[in-house]
């Protein structure tokens, strides 16, 4: 099982390394991607993950298949999950959003934050392909968060009211926002 580490490991707070191109199909790169998958899988709440969150200071990031359909099984009927690497960010619009957010390495933390309604992010994919992709909704603030991860920023940085719901509490209230909190606006390409 591969650990997230949690707020307080200095690897959260690095500016990750750049994967060399030529490396991205190398097992070593490979190897941390299927690690990546693993641990994002192993959460029941997690919609993506960044490198550093299993303490590797890489700029590689990888999102949920499984919220991907969700959002959209036309585009994204397979349920596969999708992986960054190098990401950057060409495009933010100037319409934000303020929306509910979390983080698998701030465990049960929940606050409020304000992230651009759409977002357009360059990188490449785990064959060391180039690819854009353009996205709206939750797979924009998505986008946001992970770089934000590469670049050593938790949300909590940036968040405001926030609050402490332990997994007890959320099964409790039943406390939907935590769990379903994308819209199933157009993730565009």
């Amino acid at each position: 099982m591969v650990h997230i580490v949690q707020q307080g490991d200095p690897v959260l707070r690095e500016l990750a390394q750049t994967v060399p191109v030529k490396d991205i199909t190398t097992p070593k790169i490979q190897k941390i991607i299927s690690d990546m998958k693993e641990a994002l899988a192993s959460q029941k709440d997690g919609v993506a993950i960044a490198a550093p969150q299993i303490g590797i200071p890489l700029r590689i990031f990888v999102v949920s298949g499984l919220i991907l359909r969700h959002a959209d099984p036309d585009k994204y009927p397979d349920g596969e999950d999708m992986v960054f690497i190098n990401p950057t960010i060409t495009k933010l619009s100037k319409k934000k959003n303020e929306v509910d957010e979390g983080c698998l390495s701030v465990r049960w933390l929940y606050g409020k934050i304000k992230r651009s309604a759409q977002a357009s992010v360059s990188a490449y994919n785990e064959q060391g392909e180039k690819i854009e992709r353009g996205a709206s909704g939750l797979l924009a603030q998505i986008f946001q968060h992970e770089t934000d991860h590469l670049d050593g920023v938790l949300f909590i940085d940036k968040a405001y009211d926030i609050e402490e719901i332990p997994p007890e509490k959320q099964n409790e209230e039943g406390d939907e926002r935590l769990y379903d909190t994308h819209n199933d606006e157009d993730l565009g390409e």
